[in-house]
């Protein structure tokens, strides 16, 4: 390990050679039109960029989810960051035009179409770079995991926070320190709120998406801990904003970026009030650009 970004290829490498896959070499170019450190998934990017490229492009001979998998475990294993499965699935699984509903236990994705004809879905960079660092994440993954050990033990078939309920929570809340509470609520809201958004979505009920957005953000900021003064300030200029339904930090927090749910026809106005209003708070300068939802990693042929 070299503590820089070329542990996720060598990383990924490592992984794929204990996984028995035959890897080769590569000469390449690591290009990106994203801001460098905003936390939207760059290292699960680059670990299966890297993967297709280490097995001579997108021919791989195993499927997408085993590849995410091995992504996974170079990031657990060698770079040291405890993450889930995730980001790696998104990378390697997308659909265009949709989101993806990830089951983590059963490994079972559905897509989600996100029906963005009339609105959009734009990130907003706090001009902070995201200040995670391995010891910040895996903290928080452990005091779920210690949140769980608690609950077990006094309920039974406990095996981690999707099995718990938030009344089950509340009965149980004075097992827990303050801390483990806290993040046992935020994991526990969450999941509802991602089935609930899911069905929104599909549904073409872009005011309810918003409103989950909203208590999403402020989960992760009072419950689970993970938001910044900056993120903040981009999440309530945002929602000040006619046409913007919702907004949320979005990656794992501690500075970046977030992401916004916003009419079309309002984009200009959301940039100028940000482009506004944002500096005179935090004395940074943010970046706004709309995302479209695109397939998993993949050969481009022909490009210059």
């Amino acid at each position: 390990r070299s503590g820089g970004w070329r542990d996720y290829v060598a990383g990924t490498a490592w992984a794929m050679i204990e996984a028995g896959l035959p890897v080769g070499g590569f000469r390449g170019l690591l290009a990106s039109d994203l801001p460098q450190g905003a936390g939207l998934s760059s290292s699960a990017a680059l670990e299966l960029a890297s993967a297709l490229a280490l097995s001579g492009g997108d021919d791989v001979a195993v499927d997408r989810l085993t590849l995410a998998r091995i992504a996974q475990r170079a990031e657990n294993e060698y770079v040291g960051v405890q993450c889930g499965l995730m980001d790696q699935f998104a990378s390697a699984n997308g659909v265009a035009g949709a989101a993806l509903l990830l089951d983590c236990r059963s490994l079972t994705s559905r897509a989600i179409p996100l029906q963005l004809d009339d609105v959009a879905l734009v990130v907003i960079h706090s001009g902070s770079e995201r200040r995670l660092e391995a010891s910040a994440y895996n903290e928080r993954r452990a005091q779920c995991d210690a949140a769980v050990a608690v609950i077990a033990k006094e309920r039974d078939g406990i095996r981690s926070l999707r099995d718990v309920t938030a009344a089950m929570l509340t009965e149980i809340d004075k097992s827990l320190d303050a801390v483990l509470a806290r993040r046992a609520r935020h994991v526990v809201e969450e999941n509802a709120r991602v089935l609930e958004a899911a069905d929104a979505f599909e549904a073409g009920d872009h005011s309810t998406v918003g409103r989950l957005l909203g208590e999403s953000h402020a989960s992760l900021r009072d419950l689970y801990e993970v938001s910044s003064p900056e993120l903040d300030a981009l999440v309530e200029i945002a929602g000040a904003v006619p046409g913007v339904f919702g907004s949320r930090l979005t990656g794992a927090g501690f500075g970046g970026c977030t992401v916004t749910l916003v009419r079309r026809e309002a984009i200009p106005e959301l940039t100028a009030v940000v482009e506004e209003r944002y500096p005179a708070r935090t004395g940074l300068m943010s970046r706004l650009f709309e995302v479209t939802p695109s397939a998993g990693a993949g050969r481009v042929d022909g490009w210059r």
